[in-house]
C-alpha cells in the first residue's frame, strides 16, 4: 500500500497494554496464536452478478505452535489445544470439521470458534474444513472497507491489514504464514487473478474453472483475487537459464496503449532492483488494472492491483510501480511479526522509489530525502516510527520518514556496507518473519564505526525528526 489512509494523534503502545504474548497489539482480536497455519487449500464458486460466494476451506494446521517470528502463545508449552479460533466475517456456516469428525463451534463477531472433540496435544497436526457462503463484502475499520470489494463488473481484495476474513476463514496474523491452493469458478468470460501459478483453467458449459498454487509462505492478508473482464499481456517470458521472472500483465483492453507506456520500465525494475536487493523471492509477478479508480495501488504476493487512474500515459504514477515491486522483497518475502513494525515494509519500499528514479535519471535519492526532510519539517513531530499506534500506521509521515531512515543509515554505513547490508537482509529472511529489532542488530554488524544504537533511538523511537546526515 502507499499511501497515506489517516491522520491521527500519537498514541504509542505500552507493553503492558499488550493482552497476551504472540498476540497483535493494534489487532488484538485478530488471529490465534495457539496454532500455526501451513497450508489453505480453498476452493471458491463466485456469481459476479448477486455477488455470491461460496467456499470449502481446508486448513493444514500444527497445535501448540505460534507463528514464526513472535513468541509462543497458549498451548505452545505443551499444554493440549482444547478450542482455537479462525477469523471469518458475517457468511453463513454449513458445517465445520476437525480430522474429519463434525464438532462444536460458534460463529459471531468475526470469530469462528472451534471445539475438537478431543483436545489436540502441542504438536499435533490437524486439518479444519469449514463450508461457507454468502454475499462478501469488505470488513469496516478506520480507513474504510477492507477484503473482498465488489466493482461495476466484477471483484478485488485488498486485505491490508485485516481483511482476509472477508472472504476465506483464517488465522489473520501476518506472522502466521503458509502456502496455498486456491480454486475459483466464475461465468466463463471473466479473467481470475490469483498471486502465484495458474496450474490448471477448465471451462465446463458457462463456467470456467482456474486453479493457483501459492508455493511460498504468505501472510493472510497477502492473499488477493481479481475478477474482471480483462486482456492478458504478457510482459516478459520466463528463462530459467537467464534467471528472468516471467511478468504477465491483466487489464482492460482500451487502456493498452496508456498502459503500454506507464508500465514500459517495470521489465528494466525487475533486474535493477535484483541487482540492489538480491534475487526476486518468487516464481512470477503479475500486475493488474481493475477497471475502477482505486485509492491507492494494493500490494499482495506475487500481483499488484493498480486503478484506471494510475493509467494515464504520461507515467505519473511510475513511483507506485516500483514501489509495488518493492514490496515482492520487503513485506511479503521479509514479513513483519505484527503491525508495529509497519515502517520495514514501508521504508523499504519508500527508498526504492527514490532508487529508481535516480537510476532513470530522475530526481537523486539524497534529492528525494532532502525533499522529504524539508517536508516532514514542517509537520507535526508525534510520530514514533517503530511503533507508530494504530492510527499512526498509514500516515503519509511513516512512509516518507521510512524512506529517510533509510537514507540516513545509507549514509551512516556507507554505500557498498548499506547496500550488501540489505542483501543480506532479503536473503537470511527469506519467506520469513522480522520485527524491527531483529532489523537494527543485523544493520549494526555492517557499522564500522562503532554502536548503531544512538542511530536508531534518534530516528526509530525519538517522535523528533533527526537532522539528515550530510
Amino acid at each position: 500500500m502507499d499511501d497515506a489512509r489517516s491522520q491521527g494523534a500519537f498514541e504509542p503502545v505500552s507493553p503492558k497494554q499488550v493482552p497476551a504474548v504472540g498476540v497483535d497489539p493494534y489487532f488484538p482480536t485478530h488471529g490465534d496464536a495457539r496454532y500455526r497455519v501451513h497450508r489453505y487449500e480453498l476452493v471458491l464458486d463466485y456469481r459476479p452478478g448477486p455477488n455470491r460466494l461460496a467456499g470449502s476451506a481446508r486448513i493444514s494446521a500444527v497445535a501448540g505452535t505460534s507463528g514464526a517470528g513472535s513468541a509462543a502463545g497458549p498451548g505452545a508449552a505443551g499444554e493440549p489445544l482444547r478450542e482455537f479460533a479462525l477469523d471469518l466475517a458475517e457468511f453463513r456456516v454449513g458445517r465445520v470439521l476437525v480430522d474429519g469428525k463434525a464438532v462444536h463451534y460458534t460463529h459471531r463477531a468475526g470469530k469462528l470458534r472451534i471445539r475438537p472433540a478431543k483436545p489436540l496435544p502441542a504438536g499435533a497436526a490437524f486439518t479444519v474444513e469449514v463450508h461457507y457462503s454468502g454475499n462478501p463484502r469488505p470488513v469496516r475499520s478506520q480507513w474504510g472497507g477492507l477484503g473482498w470489494e465488489e466493482l461495476t463488473d466484477g471483484a478485488l481484495v485488498a486485505s491490508q491489514p485485516v481483511g482476509a476474513p472477508s472472504w476465506y476463514p483464517c488465522n489473520d496474523r501476518p506472522a502466521d504464514k503458509a502456502t496455498y491452493l486456491i480454486s475459483i469458478t466464475t461465468p466463463s468470460p471473466y479473467t481470475v487473478v490469483v498471486g502465484g501459478r495458474l496450474l490448471t483453467r477448465t471451462t465446463h458449459a458457462s463456467s470456467t474453472t482456474w486453479v493457483f498454487e501459492q508455493a511460498a509462505p504468505t501472510s493472510s492478508y497477502l492473499v488477493t483475487v481479481s475478477i474482471g473482464h480483462y486482456q492478458t499481456v504478457l510482459l516478459t517470458e520466463a528463462d530459467p537459464a537467464a534467471g528472468r521472472v516471467p511478468q504477465t500483465a491483466y487489464l482492460p483492453a482500451r487502456l493498452l496503449p496508456e498502459f503500454t507506456y506507464d508500465f514500459g520500465r517495470q521489465t528494466r525494475m525487475m533486474p535493477f532492483f535484483e541487482s540492489m536487493f538480491g534475487r526476486y523471492p518468487f516464481g512470477e509477478y503479475a500486475v493488474v488494472v481493475a477497471d475502477e479508480e482505486l485509492d491507492v495501488p494494493v500490494e499482495a504476493q506475487g500481483v499488484a492491483t493498480f486503478g484506471t487512474n494510475h493509467v494515464d500515459g504520461t507515467r505519473s504514477s511510475e513511483r507506485l510501480v516500483a514501489h509495488e515491486l518493492a514490496h515482492q522483497w520487503f513485506g511479503n518475502s521479509v514479513s513483519i511479526a505484527d503491525w508495529r513494525h509497519i515502517w520495514l515494509n514501508e521504508g523499504f519500499a519508500k527508498y526504492a522509489e527514490w532508487l529508481w528514479s535516480e537510476h532513470v535519471g530522475g530526481r537523486t535519492a539524497a534529492g528525494h530525502a532532502a525533499v522529504a526532510h524539508t517536508l516532514l519539517s514542517g509537520l507535526s513531530q508525534d510520530l514514533r516510527l517503530a511503533d507508530p499506534g494504530k492510527k499512526l500506521m498509514f500516515d503519509d509521515r511513516l512512509y516518507e520518514r521510512g524512506g529517510l531512515t533509510m537514507h540516513a543509515l545509507r549514509r551512516a554505513l556507507g554505500d557498498a556496507a548499506f547496500f550488501q547490508m540489505i542483501k543480506d537482509w532479503a536473503a537470511i529472511h527469506r519467506h520469513g518473519v522480522v520485527s524491527t529489532a531483529e532489523f537494527t542488530a543485523h544493520a549494526g554488524q555492517y557499522a564500522a564505526g562503532g554502536s548503531l544504537d544512538g542511530f536508531f533511538d534518534a530516528w526509530l523511537w525519538e517522535p523528533g525528526l533527526p537532522a539528515l546526515p550530510l
